[in-house]
């Protein structure tokens, strides 16, 4: 009988005040799965989260040598999750942000098969602490990113997510900054079907270490969000900044022309030279969108490639990085030495079979 797991991660960095709350809200039993464990990604703490997240029953550590992002601390928790075995991954904040039993509500497409990743939408209008500001621009933001991916996602930063297995092996974080926006427009760039579901919040524990300031929200999210489209359509991107430059030069060329037949020329040079200028640009540009392109069809090459080595290492059973057992789950047995190490992702029998012809 094949075991479904589900396994909670938690990017985490100093959270040992708040990591208490958000792991008491946590499920460990969800319909539909037979295992429920908690992993949680230590971003350089300098605190004592990782003893904090052990003292109160966290499964799996990861644990990074010094402060990677958290973008970075996503990635690896993915990837650990998936050697542990996971069939559903669930993405929340070490901030208890996030209502925990809506995690039965976040996985339940996943699980009926309708989708493959699945953004908990909070509803920003509706929430109190966030203000009216922050509010419009939450809003703004996701529109433009369901512009760019392709998809319904309301609520774009939202940090609540569900992966199936599929879904957790074909994405692949390259920002250092944040996962949340790359993850929705990659998968709607790719064949991953993305869903979303209305999800309820808490109160406000703490301010938000990710954007000290609202201009610094508005200048980091307006850079991912343009880097990580031309990531996937520079042609189009490239090719619309060297057409509108196009435009301006022949409106200049146009001028010079004017003032030129009707005998005033020499006094209008101006307008042939930056109309030149612009021209240029804009081949330039041209140019930068043709190889754009050109190296777009290489990075969905390294990404397919990418996924294949990622189903191999899961098939010999390489072991995640930076990992360390957590506290024992209730009725286990302590490990030690070789025992302790991770276990092996669920087999499929190919192994076995492998192992029989070797013998």
């Amino acid at each position: 009988m094949t075991v479904v797991k589900l396994i909670i991660q938690i990017p985490c960095l100093n959270e040992e005040e708040t990591l208490p709350i958000t792991l008491a809200d946590l499920p460990r039993e969800v319909e539909g799965f037979d295992t429920v464990e908690w992993l949680v990604i230590d971003d350089g703490s300098t605190d004592r989260t990782v003893e904090v997240a052990i003292e109160h029953g966290v499964d799996h550590i990861v644990r990074l040598t010094n402060n990677k992002g958290l973008a970075s601390g996503f990635q690896a928790g993915m990837d650990a999750c998936l050697k542990l075995g996971a069939d559903v991954i669930v993405n929340t904040d070490a901030d208890n942000q996030y209502y925990g039993p809506d995690i039965a509500k976040l996985v339940a497409p996943v699980l009926r098969g309708d989708a493959d990743m699945v953004v908990g939408d909070r509803e920003v209008m509706t929430i109190e602490h966030f203000s009216p500001v922050k509010k419009s621009l939450q809003k703004l933001g996701s529109k433009v990113v369901r512009g760019a991916s392709g998809t319904t996602v309301p609520d774009a930063t939202s940090g609540f997510r569900a992966y199936n297995r599929e879904a957790a092996l074909a994405l692949q974080v390259v920002s250092k900054f944040t996962y949340t926006l790359e993850t929705i427009i990659q998968a709607g760039k790719m064949t991953v079907a993305v869903d979303h579901v209305p999800v309820r919040t808490n109160g406000k524990l703490r301010e938000s270490r990710l954007f000290p300031s609202m201009w610094t929200y508005i200048r980091r999210n307006g850079l991912s969000i343009f880097r990580i489209y031309s990531m996937y359509e520079p042609l189009r991107v490239f090719m619309t900044g060297a057409i509108l430059l196009g435009i301006v030069a022949a409106a200049l060329f146009g001028r010079f022309a004017y003032y030129y037949v009707t005998g005033d020329g020499a006094g209008n040079v101006q307008s042939l030279i930056l109309g030149a200028v612009l021209f240029n640009a804009a081949m330039v540009l041209a140019a930068l969108g043709v190889m754009g392109d050109l190296l777009s069809g290489q990075r969905i090459m390294l990404q397919r490639t990418f996924e294949r080595v990622r189903r191999i290492e899961l098939e010999l059973g390489v072991p995640p990085s930076h990992y360390e057992p957590g506290a024992r789950p209730t009725g286990q047995e302590p490990t030690t030495g070789a025992a302790a190490a991770p276990p092996p992702p669920p087999s499929d029998g190919r192994t076995e079979e492998r192992e029989a012809l070797r013998v």
